[in-house]
């Protein structure tokens, strides 16, 4: 990149501390970072009208000169009113703000100003109400053009935004396009400057989707040639391979409580076949929630286990760590398995089975043949932590790895953000469960849903709620849980045993509360989305989301498969006060269905990936500031172009910098 985008923001006009400190919340702390902060919409501002033509509702922009123009004080509204009349060839218009005294100092009259917004109507007719306004010059940034909106925090306008961008729009000229010529040319892309002075600054709409599909290109071909880098230089490296012993596997199968799916014996015989060869196994086997991922892991474990290799299997927190331990004890045989978390450590007789966290990625624990890892809700981690627990066999070989996620997640999507890892989908849930009946709660049938909540409980069930964050400032949902755990507490279920669990409450705590929750010491656990309530507790048949509508519809799935996990009949309600008619079909799409590959596409196709995905988790999805991850064709394109560039990727050193760049953003996920 060149010099004007690796300036500090501080170097660009009326930026000073605060501003600094307001753009760095939103991670704008270079010029580089201002120039790839794409708007999330566009207000088309561009179609200029008479004001004898305005209608009231219209969104558009009038041109005209200021013939009146004057603040005063609202002693009612103890507010400052600046007022105006401005006037074309056709007619004059009366524009009104609230609020904003500098106005009146910044324009004067005989001004010719472009003035945007909504119309409005009072008794003395049209009228404009805080519209956004502009002195009329060559070239405009807020008004009668295509106008950029951008994700803001607090403190910060899209004025702003769009005044520090329009310092630096114009030295895109400068910047060297990163794709070789030839992509450019065969794929009909924009080049890379005007594609970036178009995404803020349209001409038109035929050039802002020119310039979003150019962009779009870059993120999805980097990635793409990323993923076949990273499996091009797996291929060079050896594993141990792992025969299969037959007998014991069947009687491994044989002795578990329940039946294998054909899912899951095709998904154990592809994994047991592929860790047979030298060559590392990079599998990602994706299920829904309770489809049986870890009696799989556990086949393949016991199977490395039976060569004298060894296996560990890394979870997100403590809790499911526990869980999977305590899992594969059951499927394995008492004294099987061992576990390493930052609070506990058990070791067991023959030291081939490791259960863990991010402890397991310690400098002083060593493994000896380290032939299988596994890794449960892989996107949680990122590639060097991912990459440190391969590296920690003492012998030069590479681990089989075998990623797992209860996130279904659509195959497109899934191809093109894990390309390095090979597939295997597990679709269909163990024999023997019922459909968890879902229903959604108006603000009007909230009562109703106590009573049918407070019986089942009396009848021995027991109840998860949910809550949405209610403040971006409280990431931790702490405030939205202990609203919530006091109200049913002390208003709805005072006579229920009740427990919370948020951000902030202390992993002992957290595990004390879950194995207490599990033990039927409380019948209802209030909790937050950030808390993993993963662990399986048979007795929860009710699931209760408040704010459901705050939720992607994978999210919400995934908080539906904490219960419906034994033979009793289980519920999920979902709590909303929303009446909008797009938001209700979208959580009538949860109660129809109980596909969560089928939910993942609505999700996909109406909300983009981070529906499916929550931020924290992936750093590939927040690789994606453009891509639309639904358009097949570009897809198809980006990764045609990424197999005929990977073996003649040192030519090109542009490329070779910026996959360089993409790895440690991976990295830093």
């Amino acid at each position: 990149m060149d010099i004007p985008f690796k300036q500090p923001i501080t170097s660009l006009n009326r930026v000073g501390q605060t501003l600094s400190r307001r753009l760095k919340k939103i991670n704008l702390e270079t010029t580089l970072d201002l120039i790839y902060y794409f708007p999330f919409r566009y207000e088309d501002f561009s179609k200029i009208t008479k004001i004898a033509d305005l209608q009231p509702d219209q969104q558009t922009t009038v041109k005209g000169k200021i013939e009146l123009l004057n603040s005063r004080r609202s002693f009612r509204r103890r507010m400052m009113i600046t007022e105006a009349v401005i006037a074309d060839e056709s007619e004059s218009v009366k524009i009104v703000w609230f609020n904003q005294p500098y106005i009146a100092k910044i324009l004067q009259s005989g001004d010719e100003i472009f003035v945007s917004g909504k119309v409005s109507s009072d008794t003395l007719g049209v009228c404009f109400k805080n519209p956004v306004y502009e002195k009329v010059k060559t070239e405009t940034a807020h008004t009668a053009r295509i106008v950029p909106i951008y994700p803001l925090t607090e403190g910060i306008t899209q004025k702003q935004i769009r005044f520090l961008i329009s310092q630096i729009a114009h030295q895109t000229s400068k910047l060297h396009d990163w794709l070789p010529e030839e992509i450019i040319k065969k794929y009909k892309l924009l080049p890379l400057n005007i594609s970036l002075k178009q995404i803020h600054f349209p001409d038109n709409f035929i050039k802002l989707n020119e310039a979003r599909r150019r962009l779009s290109f870059d993120e999805i071909f980097t990635l793409q040639l990323f993923n076949l880098k990273n499996k091009k230089d797996a291929e060079q490296n050896k594993a141990f391979p792992v025969p299969f012993f037959q007998d014991p596997i069947k009687n491994l199968v044989a002795n578990l409580p329940f039946s294998l799916t054909s899912g899951q014996k095709k998904c154990a015989w592809r994994i047991i076949r592929d860790i047979e060869k030298q060559k590392p196994m990079n599998r990602l086997l994706e299920g829904d929630v309770g489809s049986g991922k870890t009696v799989i892991a556990a086949m393949a474990m016991y199977n490395a286990a039976l060569s004298g290799y060894q296996s560990a299997l890394m979870a997100p927190t403590e809790i499911l760590a526990k869980q999977h331990y305590d899992t594969l004890e059951k499927i394995l045989g008492k004294d099987t398995v061992s576990l390493i978390t930052r609070t506990t450590k058990k070791t067991s007789k023959d030291q081939k089975i490791f259960v863990g966290t991010h402890a397991l990625i310690q400098k002083k624990i060593k493994f000896k043949k380290l032939a299988l890892v596994v890794i449960d809700e892989q996107h949680r981690f990122g590639v060097a932590q991912r990459q440190a627990l391969q590296e920690k066999s003492e012998d030069e070989r590479i681990p089989h790895l075998l990623s797992l996620t209860a996130t279904p997640i659509p195959r497109t999507l899934a191809l093109t953000i894990y390309g390095d890892l090979d597939l295997s989908i597990l679709s269909e849930l163990p024999k023997g469960r019922k459909k968890i009946i879902t229903k959604i709660v108006s603000e009007e049938k909230r009562q109703k849903a106590y009573e049918f909540i407070k019986n089942k409980i009396k009848n021995g069930d027991q109840a998860f709620v949910v809550c949405p964050l209610i403040l971006e400032s409280d990431k931790l949902g702490v405030k939205s849980v202990e609203q919530e755990y006091k109200k049913l507490k002390e208003e709805v279920f005072p006579d229920l045993r009740i427990a919370m669990l948020h951000g902030k409450s202390k992993d002992k705590e957290k595990e004390n509360i879950m194995r207490d929750f599990k033990n039927k010491k409380y019948d209802l656990l209030v909790a937050t989305a950030v808390v993993e309530v993963g662990v399986d507790v048979p007795n929860a048949t009710i699931m209760i989301i408040e704010g459901a509508d705050r939720f992607g519809l994978s999210q919400l799935h995934q908080f539906r498969g904490r219960v419906g996990r034994s033979s009793k009949q289980s519920y999920c309600l979902l709590f909303t006060e929303s009446k909008s008619e797009k938001t209700l079909q979208r959580l009538e799409a949860l109660t129809k269905s109980q596909d969560g590959f089928k939910l993942a596409e609505y999700d996909l196709k109406m909300r983009g990936p981070g529906a499916i995905f929550s931020a924290q988790q992936s750093g590939f999805i927040s690789a994606f500031k453009i891509a639309d991850l639904t358009d097949h064709i570009l897809i198809a394109e980006a990764k045609e172009a990424a197999e005929n560039m990977i073996d003649q990727m040192e030519k090109y050193p542009l490329v070779v910098l910026k996959m360089q760049k993409f790895k440690n953003i991976i990295h830093l996920e």
